[in-house]
């Protein structure tokens, strides 16, 4: 008989027993997207380190444009030009200009650009300046974008691609990032056969929850240790599983975790560590269970891939994430349920959706069927105590896409 705990129970009992960093390791900008920064990143210099315009036109002292208008311009003196990627050698006087380049350095003096459409060359070494310009326009100051010793990114951040060019600019050509934390995924049962198998035989299924886990480490940040299939033998999961350890942070097994005469898992599990939990009260998963052996997490994962994808997600995947120092991060929509979906178990259910608009259509399956998770966008999730949803409610959607 399991003794379930709740999904917070299990939360809180895997927090306490798991709070174990990964090491960190420095990579070049080209290969740092996707990873976690192991330290907190400042800016080493100031950004940008000069007076910039952002427009073709002409350096100007404000003031001296006051007033002025295309009849009645402001007329000044051209002092010359500011080469792009030179510094601006002059120093604007009373009455003068220069003309500036799009992200040349504005000369001494100088507290406002005027576009070029906006002024008139006469000839005679003097422009004609046909609007009025107040201090600061198009122009950068000196540190717009980032002041020297400003933080930038917290330790814990998961880098983008569209992050490496304020690294680069900070002055980054490598970051320090967490390790991937290893996960070594298989399966267990002997109907289990490869997903590559030409022909089932009668009675076997080939191996869904490997590859599945597998992607979803991956797209966790975590490193995927893919071992395969093994046959329900109490002894050749504790080799498996010893092996695994010597290399791997944690290690996700499914299948074997269903009360019956074949429950291996748990028995192994308790033998080799100590098992944090066994059942949850949370329909699909009621069955799963974790350990904590050498101070590893180990999660006895359901044989049905809906079961085992919503166990994961929910407490083996924020665990990946805190060894990284960080936190997953879910994106999530409003949508009026469909349907009406009773739900009177004693048990939190999860339940796939797909959205058609502003509207959340349940997508009522069994665990063991494939099609449920892949046509679903997310899920919703109906508290234990509760007896369903109403038709027309508002429910709020959980989005299986990752966020990073």
């Amino acid at each position: 008989m399991l003794t379930v705990k709740t999904i917070k129970e299990a939360e809180a009992l895997l927090e306490e027993r798991f709070a174990v960093y990964t090491e960190g390791e420095e990579l070049p900008l080209g290969s740092a997207p996707g990873r976690t920064l192991f330290s907190d990143v400042t800016s080493r210099e100031f950004v940008p380190d000069f007076r910039r315009s952002m427009v073709d036109g002409y350096a100007v002292r404000a003031a001296e444009t006051f007033g002025c208008s295309e009849s009645t311009p402001a007329i000044l003196r051209l002092r010359g030009e500011v080469a792009m990627g030179r510094p601006a050698e002059m120093t604007l006087d009373t009455g003068s200009c220069a003309f500036v380049p799009t992200g040349g350095q504005l000369p001494d003096g100088a507290d406002a650009m005027v576009m070029l459409e906006y002024a008139e060359e006469f000839g005679d070494g003097t422009i004609g300046i046909q609007v009025p310009a107040a201090p600061g326009t198009h122009m950068i100051f000196r540190g717009d974008d980032v002041q020297a010793g400003e933080l930038v990114f917290r330790r814990g951040y998961r880098l983008q691609a569209k992050d490496i060019g304020a690294l680069a600019a900070m002055g980054y050509s490598r970051v320090k990032v967490f390790r991937r934390p290893r996960v070594a995924v298989f399966s267990t049962g002997d109907e289990i056969v490869p997903p590559d198998t030409e022909t089932l035989k009668i009675g076997q299924m080939r191996d869904v929850n490997g590859p599945m886990l597998s992607a979803s480490v991956a797209a966790s940040g975590g490193e995927p240790i893919y071992l395969g299939i093994i046959p329900d033998n109490p002894r050749i999961l504790e080799e498996t599983l010893s092996s695994a350890l010597c290399d791997a942070d944690m290690v996700l097994l499914s299948g074997g975790s269903s009360v019956g005469a074949k429950d291996a898992a748990a028995k192994v599990l308790s033998e080799l560590g100590v098992l944090v939990f066994h059942g949850l009260a949370l329909k699909p998963g009621k069955p799963a269970l974790a350990a904590d052996i050498d101070g590893k997490p180990v999660f006895g994962l359901p044989g049905h891939p809906l079961a085992a994808y919503f166990i994961y997600s929910l407490l083996a995947k924020p665990l990946i994430y805190r060894m990284m120092d960080s936190t997953p991060r879910s994106c999530t929509v409003w949508a009026q349920c469909a349907v009406a979906v009773p739900s009177n178990h004693g048990r939190e259910e999860c339940v796939p959706v797909r959205l058609e608009g502003d509207r959340a259509w349940p997508i009522i399956g069994k665990s063991g069927l494939i099609t449920t998770l892949s046509g679903a966008e997310g899920y919703i999730r109906i508290p234990r105590d509760a007896e369903g949803i109403d038709c027309g409610e508002q429910v709020q959607v959980i989005l299986f896409s990752e966020v990073l």
